[in-house]
């Protein structure tokens, strides 16, 4: 299925992006692995922050194929479009990005202490690794918003 069909289904919407708002977000990404492997904060939180960093990519990746995903379901629908736009064989990581959604929204919503010290390292090392993909996929599609 191509991000068109998923616009026409309602689940994104056309957007207009810019390389301002493509550096603000790179920015937000940059301060939350930073924060993530530096701050003396909890595992969850650091897990928290890494995810976000993470998310920040995918949102990267979506603003600039021209789309952003509705409010409904809007992570999950960030996180899946990886696959639409870096290729199907990004499926492994977007299995592994969604389980870090759903351990984030526990520790966020239902109780502390079900990330661990790895679990947040993990997601922080795969998030810098995506950051890499992110910035070689916007060298080669999207010059014009680095």
């Amino acid at each position: 299925m191509t991000l068109q069909q998923w616009a026409d289904n309602g689940w994104l919407a056309g957007h207009e992006t810019s390389k301002q708002e493509i550096a603000n977000l790179l920015k937000i990404v940059e301060r939350d692995l930073k924060d993530a492997r530096e701050a003396q904060v909890s595992n969850d939180w650091r897990l928290g922050i890494a995810y976000n960093a993470a998310l920040k990519l995918c949102t990267v990746l979506l603003y600039a194929e021209g789309f952003r995903a509705e409010r409904n379901l809007n992570h999950y629908r960030t996180i899946q479009a990886l696959q639409e736009i870096l290729g199907k064989e990004k499926a492994s990581a977007v299995f592994y990005l969604d389980a870090c959604r759903k351990k984030r929204n526990i520790a966020e919503y239902d109780y502390v202490g079900g990330v661990t010290e790895n679990d947040a390292i993990e997601l922080v090392e795969f998030t810098e690794e995506l950051r890499e993909e992110v910035l070689d996929w916007l060298q080669e599609n999207h010059t014009e918003l680095l």
